[in-house]
């Protein structure tokens, strides 16, 4: 995919129209006002036989904006320049703006060749462009002259702009399609058909897709590449969708095409910014500016992240706050506009599409962090992202990453092996699984916080054996997934001790005073004295104190069948004993039946019985207990 970009009234449009056949003003005032004011497109054969898809984009500086909607997804530029009047400022500014948007390759098209007859003049107009160009991405591009009445010089510019083509890599596959859509209709007999260059991955008919951040689902009916119908669309390629379940009406251009569940809209991006030496004034602090990322705009506050302003010609950390949601990923490029008066102010890279919060201007953890993924290191950018969603999965981590999955597993494999990342889960882990993993910085953070609560719940509660398990989870904010798995992994490293539905510290035993155990010896020897009609609940407490009885039950010494029923533990299993051997004996038992074989009275029988119920030990059959099945 190319792009035209240049001055007003260079040539653009007249070259296209000579390259492809087809003029790209389709709009009824472009052509009566012979300017374009929107995209135009269209398609080319290179000598090499590649078909590419190419965007004419507004050259006046009322329509920039447009431009910046069909420059964004392109491989290669096409600067055009008029051999009549040279370099102009709306060329500057386009090229400052392929400059930003690191378009990685370009020709250089001396449009109007034929006006200059003298030889002299054309070569001094020529190294004035060469002069323009130094210092951006087209510095080393070639020079072209063309002439689109005569026709001269059009098979040197396909040959030259297929031999800066061919020089480019592939667009990656990351397996997570995206389409920034930039052109919306509806076909009779079809419905509605968005356009864009997709990027990420692959499009398919027959898929599901979503359109964000409306989050409107649809399927794709059938797809197009230069006018061609395919089955499947391809990183790279200029696309068109026909979609059913989405009327067009509902669609507009900055509305980005994806697989559910695999993007999420934004409102606020870190990113590296550069404010252009050229600009007219300082960057400051909440200062309102204009983002385009992709075909999409919103206004935004910026935010400015370790310095007080930036000067023409630096750069610095920018954290965005958008007012209207937008899709984008690491790694994306961006413009910023002053809304008014209207200047392009300068661009970068979207470092972090989906920061945690709000960052402290000044925080040197946060400068760091953004420094580290600034790098590109895959293992480091793996584990930011780690950072950001606390114990995930692996795939959900991945995906945030953005990295290719064979990049991510290497990186994965690397922060494994390193104890950077830690698993919660066992099972083998790959870039695509799904077992939980948190790293190492959120590990100790856990685990500090697990041993603070741990720590102040035994010495507020000694008498307890250790804390409810939704306790410390209500108390660690964690989904009930994270929680087990940090259990687990707690467990296992001997940093926490489970007793049933209790946790504990290591170590952590419950120990009662010399006037505790005196009254407990006590109130024991009232359960020797009579074991089937032990004292009640009320009178245990009264004689103890409701948290030695909770202690007492806590450490198995007590067993409650009722809210006013208590037996010591060794007496209750003689007599869950004793009543399953008549049962398995006699096949069935009565409640009266219960009380004589204990010499106990109903109240007893009764809430033993009910216990064994509720506990599925036994079945109320009418007024006769039988073994459950």
């Amino acid at each position: 995919m190319i792009g035209t970009a240049g001055h007003v009234d260079h040539g653009k449009s007249t070259l296209i129209e000579a390259l492809t056949g087809t003029h790209p003003d389709r709009l009824k005032e472009e052509q009566a006002r012979e300017m374009t004011i929107d995209l135009g497109f269209g398609w080319l054969t290179l000598p090499d036989g590649r078909e590419i898809g190419i965007v004419d984009v507004p050259g006046h500086r009322d329509f920039i904006e447009n431009m910046l909607a069909g420059i964004a997804g392109i491989d290669a530029v096409l600067l055009v320049v008029a051999a009549d009047e040279g370099a102009m400022p709306q060329t500057a500014e386009h090229l400052a703006i392929i400059n930003l948007l690191h378009i990685p390759a370009g020709v250089i098209a001396l449009t109007k060749a034929d006006l200059i007859s003298d030889s002299d003049l054309l070569n001094a107009v020529e190294a004035d462009v060469r002069a323009a160009v130094r210092g951006t991405v087209l510095q080393d591009a070639p020079i072209v002259r063309v002439s689109a009445r005569t026709r001269s010089g059009l098979s040197e510019l396909l040959s030259a702009t297929a031999e800066q083509l061919s020089q480019q890599p592939e667009r990656p596959d990351l397996g997570r399609p995206r389409l920034a859509i930039d052109r919306v209709f509806s076909m009779e007999g079809f419905g509605t058909v968005v356009t864009g260059t997709l990027a990420d991955g692959q499009l398919a008919v027959g898929d599901e897709v979503q359109a964000l951040p409306s989050g409107l689902r649809g399927r794709v009916r059938g797809l197009q590449n230069h006018r061609r119908q395919v089955p499947l669309a391809f990183p790279g390629s200029r696309t068109a969708v026909n979609i059913s379940g989405i009327p067009a009406e509902q669609m507009r251009r900055g509305e980005v095409l994806i697989h559910p569940g695999q993007y999420q809209a934004t409102r606020r991006v870190d990113t590296r910014f550069r404010l252009l030496a050229g600009a007219s004034t300082h960057m400051v602090h909440n200062r309102e500016v204009k983002v385009f990322i992709g075909t999409s705009e919103s206004m935004a506050t910026l935010r400015l992240l370790g310095t007080d302003e930036l000067k023409p010609g630096e750069e610095g950390w920018v954290q965005l706050e958008l007012q209207k949601p937008l899709v984008c990923a690491r790694g994306d490029a961006f413009i910023l506009r002053r809304p008014s008066p209207p200047e392009t102010l300068g661009g970068g890279t979207v470092i972090d599409a989906h920061p945690e919060g709000r960052h402290k201007r000044y925080e040197r953890r946060v400068i760091a962090s953004l420094d580290s993924l600034a790098a590109g290191d895959a293992a480091g950018i793996l584990y930011e992202a780690s950072l950001a969603l606390g114990a995930a999965t692996v795939r959900d981590i991945v995906q945030r990453s953005h990295l290719s999955l064979e990049a991510a597993d290497a990186a994965l494999s690397s922060l494994l092996r390193g104890g950077n990342l830690l698993p919660l889960e066992g099972g083998d882990i790959s870039a695509v699984g799904e077992q939980l993993v948190v790293s190492l910085q959120d590990w100790h953070t856990v685990s500090g916080k697990i041993l603070r609560t741990l720590t102040g719940f035994h010495a507020k509660s000694p008498l307890r054996a250790g804390v409810p398990r939704e306790e410390l989870k209500s108390q660690l904010g964690l989904s009930t997934r994270a929680f087990n798995g940090v259990v687990s992994r707690s467990v296992v490293e001997g940093s926490l001790v489970e007793r049933g539905k209790l946790l504990a510290l290591p170590g952590h035993e419950i120990r009662f005073d010399a006037t505790e155990a005196v009254a407990i010896d006590t109130l024991m020897r009232r359960f020797e004295a009579s074991p089937y009609a032990p004292p009640s609940m009320k009178e245990c407490k009264e004689a103890v104190g409701e948290e030695v009885v909770a202690a007492l039950r806590e450490l198995g010494r007590l067993v409650a069948v009722s809210e006013d029923v208590i037996f010591t533990k060794t007496d209750y299993d003689y007599m869950v004993t004793a009543i399953r051997t008549a049962l398995e004996r006699n096949g069935r038992i009565t409640l009266a039946e219960v009380r004589d074989l204990f010499r106990t009275s109903r109240r007893y029988a009764q809430a033993l019985l009910e216990h064994l119920d509720a506990i599925g030990m036994t079945r109320r059959d009418g007024d006769l207990r039988v073994l459950q099945a």
